[in-house]
């Protein structure tokens, strides 16, 4: 790390710090999406550096100024929960989850067989849980660089009653002067780590030496090769007719639902391992790993203008 040029991270964390400020001087009833993922746990940070006094290390003594938000596909990682709620648990702040099971239960989501990929359906759920908390903004760890559908949007994004996002009504953030005028029932979506790259964001976890669930580091995990991913084994992506299972070291680069998050051959075993795997990287994390975004060209951008994330 000593031979990285980092010292642009301090812009991207000012900048960061300047929006997660704004968002709470301009709404009345944000929330911070945190799944567990390693982009939530940059913005959790980030949130911590924001309103809370650093005591030392990691440690910082207060409380944020809005309550977590995740929306629980019933299809995670158990190892992803488990640190979510460590994670909670140790910061003291207040965890709201929206379980897309209750959602299933309800009658809005309706799944065609029981190993469905719920990551589409998610979007359901979301939206019930804004409205049954009456937010009026979402903090989210969505970067540019990560899809060319998240490449368009604003870093305060405008959500109509419905949580739609309409690519061609975005407002303009000249000299970083934002419009957060909303209607009754419309909410914003804010993005602070809107200018950071995969490689931003491992930098910046082993500098400030976040804690992230093992998912992200090597470790030796049942999969099977299928359309030019590993896809894990589990219960809920069993194998099909013909597929070999193989024992492979691997790590995630994003973690998401099981039904369509794979991992990566690896044997990075810590954030600088990482860096330097990234540095090599000729594709991008969902590229690579997510095979829901490989039904369409548009498949992001369609799911965003529903109300996704």
């Amino acid at each position: 790390m000593s031979a990285i040029d980092d010292r642009h991270l301090a812009w991207l964390e000012e900048e960061a710090i300047f929006v997660l400020r704004e968002v709470a001087a301009s709404f009345e009833r944000p929330a911070l999406l945190f799944s567990g993922g390693k982009d939530s746990c940059v913005v959790l940070r980030l949130a911590e550096k924001a309103f809370k006094q650093h005591v030392a290390g990691n440690a910082f003594r207060g409380h944020l100024p809005f309550p977590l938000l995740h929306v629980d596909t019933g299809h995670n990682f158990p190892e992803v929960i488990a640190f979510r709620d460590q994670r909670v648990a140790e910061m003291g702040e207040r965890l709201v989850v929206g379980h897309l099971d209750d959602s299933i239960a309800r009658g809005t989501v309706r799944l065609a067989h029981p190993l469905e990929p719920r990551n589409p359906h998610q979007t359901v759920t979301l939206l019930e849980a804004i409205e049954a908390h009456r937010f009026d903004a979402l903090i989210g760890g969505a970067r540019r660089d990560e899809e060319k559908a998240r490449a368009k949007e604003r870093i305060f994004s405008h959500r109509d009653a419905f949580g739609q996002w309409q690519p061609k009504e975005q407002r303009p953030e000249l000299w970083t002067l934002f419009n957060t005028r909303h209607r009754p029932g419309e909410h914003f979506r804010a993005f602070p780590i809107s200018n950071w790259t995969e490689l931003d964001v491992w930098m910046y976890i082993a500098r400030e030496s976040l804690p992230l669930a093992g998912l992200y580091y090597s470790h030796r995990r049942s999969v099977v090769r299928r359309r030019g991913l590993l896809v894990p084994v589990t219960p809920v992506t069993p194998t099909e007719a013909g597929e070999t299972v193989e024992t492979v070291a691997v790590r995630f680069r994003t973690v998401g639902d099981i039904t369509c998050t794979c991992p990566v051959e690896s044997d990075a075993a810590n954030a600088t391992q990482v860096v330097a795997e990234t540095l090599a990287a000729t594709i991008s994390e969902r590229g690579a790993t997510r095979m829901d975004d490989r039904t369409s060209d548009t498949s992001m951008e369609r799911r965003k203008k529903e109300g996704y994330f």
